[in-house]
Protein backbone atom coordinates (compact mmCIF):
# COMPACT_ATOMS: atom_id res chain seq x y z
CA UNK A 1 0.00 0.00 0.00
CA UNK A 2 1.34 3.36 -0.79
CA UNK A 3 1.62 5.78 2.06
CA UNK A 4 0.89 9.06 1.35
CA UNK A 5 2.83 11.72 1.98
CA UNK A 6 2.03 13.85 5.11
CA UNK A 7 0.77 16.97 3.24
CA UNK A 8 -1.50 14.92 0.78
CA UNK A 9 -3.14 13.36 4.56
CA UNK A 10 -3.85 17.58 6.05
CA UNK A 11 -5.45 18.38 2.99
CA UNK A 12 -8.22 14.92 2.77
CA UNK A 13 -8.58 16.42 6.12
CA UNK A 14 -9.13 20.30 5.06
CA UNK A 15 -11.63 18.87 2.15
CA UNK A 16 -13.74 17.47 4.76
CA UNK A 17 -14.26 20.08 6.58
CA UNK A 18 -14.87 22.10 3.27
CA UNK A 19 -11.53 24.29 3.08
CA UNK A 20 -11.09 23.54 -0.54
CA UNK A 21 -9.04 26.66 -1.07
CA UNK A 22 -6.44 25.53 1.52
CA UNK A 23 -5.96 21.88 0.69
CA UNK A 24 -5.44 23.08 -2.86
CA UNK A 25 -2.45 25.78 -2.18
CA UNK A 26 -0.98 22.65 0.15
CA UNK A 27 -1.12 20.28 -2.70
CA UNK A 28 0.36 22.94 -5.26
CA UNK A 29 2.88 23.81 -2.62
CA UNK A 30 3.46 19.56 -2.38
CA UNK A 31 3.55 19.33 -6.29
CA UNK A 32 6.51 22.45 -6.42
CA UNK A 33 8.40 20.46 -4.20
CA UNK A 34 7.61 16.44 -5.79
CA UNK A 35 5.81 17.11 -9.18
CA UNK A 36 6.33 13.01 -9.58
CA UNK A 37 3.78 12.50 -5.98
CA UNK A 38 1.03 11.05 -7.66
CA UNK A 39 -1.30 11.07 -4.99
CA UNK A 40 -0.86 14.71 -4.73
CA UNK A 41 -1.68 15.68 -8.30
CA UNK A 42 -5.26 13.21 -7.54
CA UNK A 43 -5.90 15.08 -4.23
CA UNK A 44 -5.30 18.52 -6.52
CA UNK A 45 -8.02 16.85 -8.87
CA UNK A 46 -10.29 16.40 -6.05
CA UNK A 47 -9.88 19.66 -4.40
CA UNK A 48 -11.04 21.04 -8.59
CA UNK A 49 -13.80 19.17 -8.36
CA UNK A 50 -15.49 20.53 -5.22
CA UNK A 51 -16.95 23.01 -7.87
CA UNK A 52 -18.19 21.55 -10.96
CA UNK A 53 -17.01 24.48 -13.18
CA UNK A 54 -13.34 23.75 -12.35
CA UNK A 55 -13.32 20.31 -13.99
CA UNK A 56 -11.58 21.06 -16.96
CA UNK A 57 -8.58 21.44 -14.64
CA UNK A 58 -9.34 18.37 -12.60
CA UNK A 59 -9.23 16.95 -15.86
CA UNK A 60 -5.74 18.08 -16.13
CA UNK A 61 -4.53 17.24 -12.73
CA UNK A 62 -5.85 13.10 -13.33
CA UNK A 63 -3.72 13.37 -16.86
CA UNK A 64 -0.65 14.21 -14.73
CA UNK A 65 -1.77 11.70 -12.67
CA UNK A 66 -2.09 9.14 -15.41
CA UNK A 67 1.08 10.33 -17.03
CA UNK A 68 3.09 9.19 -13.76
CA UNK A 69 0.97 6.01 -13.12
CA UNK A 70 -1.16 4.91 -16.54
CA UNK A 71 -2.56 1.61 -14.21
CA UNK A 72 -3.28 4.06 -11.23
CA UNK A 73 -6.72 3.01 -9.49
CA UNK A 74 -6.96 5.95 -7.59
CA UNK A 75 -6.17 8.23 -10.77
CA UNK A 76 -8.70 6.66 -13.02
CA UNK A 77 -11.46 6.23 -10.59
CA UNK A 78 -11.01 10.77 -10.18
CA UNK A 79 -10.46 10.53 -14.04
CA UNK A 80 -14.11 9.18 -14.24
CA UNK A 81 -15.28 11.87 -11.77
CA UNK A 82 -13.59 14.46 -13.46
CA UNK A 83 -15.34 12.75 -16.80
CA UNK A 84 -18.77 12.94 -15.12
CA UNK A 85 -18.12 16.33 -13.58
CA UNK A 86 -17.15 17.88 -17.27
CA UNK A 87 -20.79 17.02 -18.42
CA UNK A 88 -22.87 13.96 -20.44
CA UNK A 89 -21.10 14.36 -23.26
CA UNK A 90 -18.00 13.01 -21.55
CA UNK A 91 -19.64 10.01 -20.46
CA UNK A 92 -18.29 7.84 -22.86
CA UNK A 93 -14.71 8.61 -22.13
CA UNK A 94 -16.14 7.55 -17.93
CA UNK A 95 -17.49 4.05 -19.15
CA UNK A 96 -13.54 3.56 -20.75
CA UNK A 97 -12.18 4.61 -17.64
CA UNK A 98 -14.02 2.95 -15.69
CA UNK A 99 -13.60 -0.76 -17.36
CA UNK A 100 -10.08 0.04 -16.58
CA UNK A 101 -10.77 0.18 -13.08
CA UNK A 102 -12.60 -2.88 -12.62
CA UNK A 103 -10.07 -4.80 -15.20
CA UNK A 104 -7.29 -3.85 -13.10
CA UNK A 105 -9.19 -4.31 -9.80
CA UNK A 106 -12.33 -6.46 -10.05
CA UNK A 107 -12.85 -7.06 -6.01
CA UNK A 108 -13.14 -3.60 -6.05
CA UNK A 109 -17.03 -3.03 -5.48
CA UNK A 110 -16.85 1.11 -6.39
CA UNK A 111 -15.69 0.09 -9.84
CA UNK A 112 -18.23 -2.06 -10.75
CA UNK A 113 -21.07 0.54 -8.72
CA UNK A 114 -19.60 3.48 -10.80
CA UNK A 115 -19.43 1.81 -13.79
CA UNK A 116 -23.40 0.94 -13.85
CA UNK A 117 -23.91 4.36 -12.96
CA UNK A 118 -22.32 5.57 -15.79
CA UNK A 119 -23.33 2.78 -18.64
CA UNK A 120 -26.88 3.64 -17.85
CA UNK A 121 -27.01 6.97 -17.15
CA UNK A 122 -24.98 7.78 -20.63
CA UNK A 123 -27.10 5.34 -22.41
CA UNK A 124 -30.25 7.23 -21.52
CA UNK A 125 -28.46 11.22 -22.31
CA UNK A 126 -27.66 8.96 -25.97
CA UNK A 127 -31.48 7.61 -25.92
CA UNK A 128 -32.98 11.01 -25.00
CA UNK A 129 -30.91 13.04 -27.42
CA UNK A 130 -31.79 10.78 -30.48
CA UNK A 131 -35.25 10.99 -29.66
CA UNK A 132 -35.73 14.75 -28.95
CA UNK A 133 -35.74 14.53 -24.93
CA UNK A 134 -38.40 11.79 -25.06
CA UNK A 135 -37.12 8.27 -24.36
CA UNK A 136 -39.34 5.31 -24.46
CA UNK A 137 -40.27 2.51 -21.28
CA UNK A 138 -39.05 0.12 -23.45
CA UNK A 139 -35.73 1.81 -24.23
CA UNK A 140 -35.29 2.81 -20.62
CA UNK A 141 -35.61 -0.63 -20.00
CA UNK A 142 -33.29 -1.57 -22.50
CA UNK A 143 -30.92 0.34 -20.72
CA UNK A 144 -31.38 -0.60 -17.48
CA UNK A 145 -30.89 -3.82 -18.05
CA UNK A 146 -27.25 -3.06 -19.60
CA UNK A 147 -25.93 -2.02 -16.82
CA UNK A 148 -28.05 -4.56 -13.80
CA UNK A 149 -25.62 -7.06 -13.69
CA UNK A 150 -22.82 -4.50 -12.76
CA UNK A 151 -25.24 -2.77 -10.15
CA UNK A 152 -25.56 -5.86 -8.61
CA UNK A 153 -22.12 -6.97 -9.09
CA UNK A 154 -21.19 -3.61 -7.01
CA UNK A 155 -23.71 -5.24 -4.46
CA UNK A 156 -22.20 -8.26 -3.78
CA UNK A 157 -19.16 -6.89 -3.45
CA UNK A 158 -20.12 -4.25 -1.39
CA UNK A 159 -23.81 -5.39 0.33
CA UNK A 160 -22.66 -2.67 3.11
CA UNK A 161 -22.25 0.48 0.75
CA UNK A 162 -24.59 3.18 0.19
CA UNK A 163 -23.63 3.96 -2.86
CA UNK A 164 -23.85 0.40 -4.62
CA UNK A 165 -27.67 0.53 -3.38
CA UNK A 166 -28.59 4.17 -4.60
CA UNK A 167 -26.96 2.76 -8.34
CA UNK A 168 -29.52 -0.15 -8.08
CA UNK A 169 -32.57 2.57 -6.63
CA UNK A 170 -31.79 5.22 -9.48
CA UNK A 171 -32.20 1.93 -12.08
CA UNK A 172 -35.24 0.82 -10.61
CA UNK A 173 -36.85 3.84 -10.10
CA UNK A 174 -36.03 5.13 -13.28
CA UNK A 175 -37.17 2.12 -15.32
CA UNK A 176 -40.18 1.77 -13.48
CA UNK A 177 -39.22 -0.90 -10.94
CA UNK A 178 -40.94 0.41 -7.85
CA UNK A 179 -40.32 -3.19 -5.72
CA UNK A 180 -37.01 -3.03 -6.35
CA UNK A 181 -36.44 0.93 -5.37
CA UNK A 182 -38.16 0.16 -2.24
CA UNK A 183 -36.38 -2.53 -1.31
CA UNK A 184 -33.01 -0.10 -1.83
CA UNK A 185 -34.85 2.68 0.15
CA UNK A 186 -34.90 0.69 2.99
CA UNK A 187 -31.65 -0.84 2.90
CA UNK A 188 -29.74 2.65 2.44
CA UNK A 189 -31.66 3.69 5.41
CA UNK A 190 -30.69 0.66 7.21
CA UNK A 191 -26.97 1.73 6.33
CA UNK A 192 -27.71 5.40 6.98
CA UNK A 193 -30.58 6.33 8.90
CA UNK A 194 -30.15 9.90 8.28
CA UNK A 195 -29.83 9.73 4.05
CA UNK A 196 -31.84 12.61 3.36
CA UNK A 197 -32.91 11.43 0.02
CA UNK A 198 -33.89 7.87 0.90
CA UNK A 199 -35.58 9.84 3.99
CA UNK A 200 -37.07 12.44 1.62
CA UNK A 201 -38.65 9.33 -0.94
CA UNK A 202 -39.86 6.75 2.18
CA UNK A 203 -41.46 9.71 4.42
CA UNK A 204 -43.39 11.31 1.03
CA UNK A 205 -44.39 7.89 0.32
CA UNK A 206 -46.66 7.08 3.77
CA UNK A 207 -47.86 10.94 4.00
CA UNK A 208 -49.38 10.93 0.00
CA UNK A 209 -51.01 7.58 0.87
CA UNK A 210 -54.61 7.55 0.74
CA UNK A 211 -56.59 8.91 3.91
CA UNK A 212 -53.50 10.96 5.14
CA UNK A 213 -54.54 14.10 6.80
CA UNK A 214 -52.36 17.14 6.34
CA UNK A 215 -51.43 16.75 10.40
CA UNK A 216 -50.40 13.18 9.67
CA UNK A 217 -48.40 14.39 6.77
CA UNK A 218 -46.74 17.13 8.39
CA UNK A 219 -46.02 15.07 11.42
CA UNK A 220 -44.24 12.39 9.07
CA UNK A 221 -41.94 15.53 7.19
CA UNK A 222 -41.22 16.52 11.33
CA UNK A 223 -40.06 13.62 12.20
CA UNK A 224 -37.65 13.06 9.27
CA UNK A 225 -36.58 16.51 9.07
CA UNK A 226 -35.52 15.82 12.57
CA UNK A 227 -33.41 13.16 11.41
CA UNK A 228 -32.04 14.68 7.96
CA UNK A 229 -32.39 18.59 8.70
CA UNK A 230 -30.45 19.38 5.97
CA UNK A 231 -32.95 18.11 3.11
CA UNK A 232 -34.44 21.04 1.48
CA UNK A 233 -37.24 18.69 -0.19
CA UNK A 234 -38.28 17.52 3.13
CA UNK A 235 -37.88 21.22 4.63
CA UNK A 236 -40.21 21.96 1.29
CA UNK A 237 -42.37 19.03 1.91
CA UNK A 238 -43.14 20.27 5.29
CA UNK A 239 -44.16 24.28 3.80
CA UNK A 240 -46.52 21.74 1.84
CA UNK A 241 -48.38 20.16 4.51
CA UNK A 242 -47.64 23.42 7.32
CA UNK A 243 -50.01 25.11 4.41
CA UNK A 244 -52.28 22.14 3.98
CA UNK A 245 -53.51 22.82 7.75
CA UNK A 246 -53.47 26.81 6.99
CA UNK A 247 -56.34 26.24 4.06
CA UNK A 248 -58.36 24.46 6.56
CA UNK A 249 -58.84 28.05 8.39
CA UNK A 250 -61.09 29.25 5.74
CA UNK A 251 -63.51 26.64 6.19
CA UNK A 252 -64.26 27.35 9.55
CA UNK A 253 -64.75 31.11 8.45
CA UNK A 254 -67.11 30.01 6.07
CA UNK A 255 -68.82 28.03 8.25
CA UNK A 256 -68.99 30.92 11.10
CA UNK A 257 -70.61 32.87 7.90
CA UNK A 258 -72.99 30.15 6.87
CA UNK A 259 -74.50 30.21 10.60
CA UNK A 260 -74.59 33.89 10.78
CA UNK A 261 -76.90 33.51 7.30
CA UNK A 262 -79.10 31.18 8.65
CA UNK A 263 -79.49 32.79 12.22
CA UNK A 264 -80.92 35.84 10.07
CA UNK A 265 -82.77 33.33 7.14
CA UNK A 266 -80.66 35.24 4.98
CA UNK A 267 -82.96 33.40 1.85
CA UNK A 268 -86.40 33.03 1.33
CA UNK A 269 -87.12 29.07 1.17
CA UNK A 270 -90.60 28.74 -0.71
CA UNK A 271 -93.01 27.53 1.71
CA UNK A 272 -91.60 28.73 5.06
CA UNK A 273 -92.30 32.28 7.03
CA UNK A 274 -88.40 34.47 7.47
CA UNK A 275 -87.35 35.38 10.52
CA UNK A 276 -88.87 38.67 11.83
CA UNK A 277 -86.36 41.36 11.91
CA UNK A 278 -84.30 42.78 13.96
CA UNK A 279 -82.99 39.65 16.03
CA UNK A 280 -83.19 39.90 19.39
CA UNK A 281 -80.19 40.97 21.69
CA UNK A 282 -79.71 37.65 23.27
CA UNK A 283 -79.97 35.26 19.81
CA UNK A 284 -77.38 37.54 18.74
CA UNK A 285 -75.16 37.13 21.26
CA UNK A 286 -76.01 33.48 21.38
CA UNK A 287 -74.77 32.92 18.11
CA UNK A 288 -71.08 33.72 19.27
CA UNK A 289 -70.76 30.47 21.33
CA UNK A 290 -71.17 27.79 18.31
CA UNK A 291 -68.84 30.27 16.33
CA UNK A 292 -66.21 29.86 19.28
CA UNK A 293 -66.90 25.94 19.96
CA UNK A 294 -65.78 26.16 15.73
CA UNK A 295 -62.68 28.28 16.32
CA UNK A 296 -61.84 26.75 19.53
CA UNK A 297 -62.03 22.97 18.75
CA UNK A 298 -61.43 23.08 14.93
CA UNK A 299 -58.17 26.02 15.01
CA UNK A 300 -57.16 26.64 18.60
CA UNK A 301 -57.12 23.04 20.09
CA UNK A 302 -55.54 21.30 16.73
CA UNK A 303 -53.18 23.59 16.79
CA UNK A 304 -52.39 23.22 20.58
CA UNK A 305 -51.81 19.69 19.65
CA UNK A 306 -49.68 20.13 17.02
CA UNK A 307 -46.27 19.00 17.71
CA UNK A 308 -43.83 22.35 18.49
CA UNK A 309 -41.53 21.93 15.31
CA UNK A 310 -44.65 22.09 12.91
CA UNK A 311 -46.01 25.13 15.27
CA UNK A 312 -42.65 26.69 14.58
CA UNK A 313 -42.84 26.19 10.92
CA UNK A 314 -46.18 27.28 10.44
CA UNK A 315 -45.39 30.75 11.74
CA UNK A 316 -42.41 30.77 10.08
CA UNK A 317 -44.31 29.88 7.00
CA UNK A 318 -46.28 32.52 7.24
CA UNK A 319 -43.16 34.84 7.44
CA UNK A 320 -41.71 33.51 4.15
CA UNK A 321 -44.89 33.25 1.66
CA UNK A 322 -47.63 35.34 0.54
CA UNK A 323 -50.04 32.49 0.25
CA UNK A 324 -50.30 31.42 3.50
CA UNK A 325 -50.74 35.39 4.28
CA UNK A 326 -53.75 35.49 1.67
CA UNK A 327 -55.23 32.81 3.58
CA UNK A 328 -55.89 33.87 6.42
CA UNK A 329 -56.90 37.48 5.75
CA UNK A 330 -59.30 35.57 3.67
CA UNK A 331 -60.34 33.63 6.94
CA UNK A 332 -60.08 37.01 8.83
CA UNK A 333 -62.37 38.91 6.39
CA UNK A 334 -64.86 36.26 6.20
CA UNK A 335 -65.40 36.02 9.34
CA UNK A 336 -65.72 39.68 9.96
CA UNK A 337 -68.35 39.90 7.63
CA UNK A 338 -69.98 37.01 9.64
CA UNK A 339 -69.59 38.96 12.95
CA UNK A 340 -71.26 41.93 11.15
CA UNK A 341 -74.44 39.65 9.70
CA UNK A 342 -74.55 38.49 13.18
CA UNK A 343 -74.24 40.91 15.74
CA UNK A 344 -75.98 44.15 14.05
CA UNK A 345 -79.53 44.59 14.79
CA UNK A 346 -80.82 44.64 10.81
CA UNK A 347 -83.72 45.86 9.93
CA UNK A 348 -83.63 44.54 5.89
CA UNK A 349 -81.61 41.76 4.65
CA UNK A 350 -80.83 43.86 1.99
CA UNK A 351 -77.04 44.60 3.26
CA UNK A 352 -76.69 41.89 5.44
CA UNK A 353 -76.73 39.67 2.17
CA UNK A 354 -74.56 41.44 0.80
CA UNK A 355 -72.32 40.84 3.45
CA UNK A 356 -72.59 37.06 3.36
CA UNK A 357 -71.71 37.20 -0.40
CA UNK A 358 -68.97 39.37 0.24
CA UNK A 359 -67.44 37.25 2.74
CA UNK A 360 -68.20 34.09 0.75
CA UNK A 361 -66.84 34.53 -3.06
CA UNK A 362 -63.06 35.64 -2.67
CA UNK A 363 -62.96 33.02 -0.13
CA UNK A 364 -64.80 30.32 -2.11
CA UNK A 365 -63.25 31.30 -5.30
CA UNK A 366 -59.57 30.68 -4.31
CA UNK A 367 -60.26 27.44 -2.53
CA UNK A 368 -60.04 24.88 -5.49
CA UNK A 369 -57.37 27.57 -7.36
CA UNK A 370 -54.77 27.17 -4.23
CA UNK A 371 -55.45 23.47 -3.97
CA UNK A 372 -52.20 22.27 -5.12
CA UNK A 373 -49.94 25.51 -4.90
CA UNK A 374 -47.18 25.34 -2.34
CA UNK A 375 -47.59 28.16 0.35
Amino acid sequence: MTTLHPAVERADALLAIDRRDEAEALMRQRLAEDPEDIRAWVKLAQCHLVEPKNADAALEATEQALTLGPEDVGALVMRSHALWAAGGGRLPEAEKVLREVVRLSPEDWYGYAKLADTVFTAELLRLGRAGGGAVRADEVDAAARSAEELAMAALRLGPEEVYAHEVVWKIASLSGNTTVADQMDEAILRLDPQHQYALARRTEKAATAPGVKATEAATLYADALSAAPESASLRGKLDDASYRLLRGVRWLALLCLALAGTMLDLFAVEGETQRELPVSLGQRLWTLVPMAAIWALGALLRYRRLRNGIRINLRSLIRRRRWPRIVLAQAAWAMLCALLIAQLPWSDRTVPQILFWTGLLPTAATILFDRKRRG
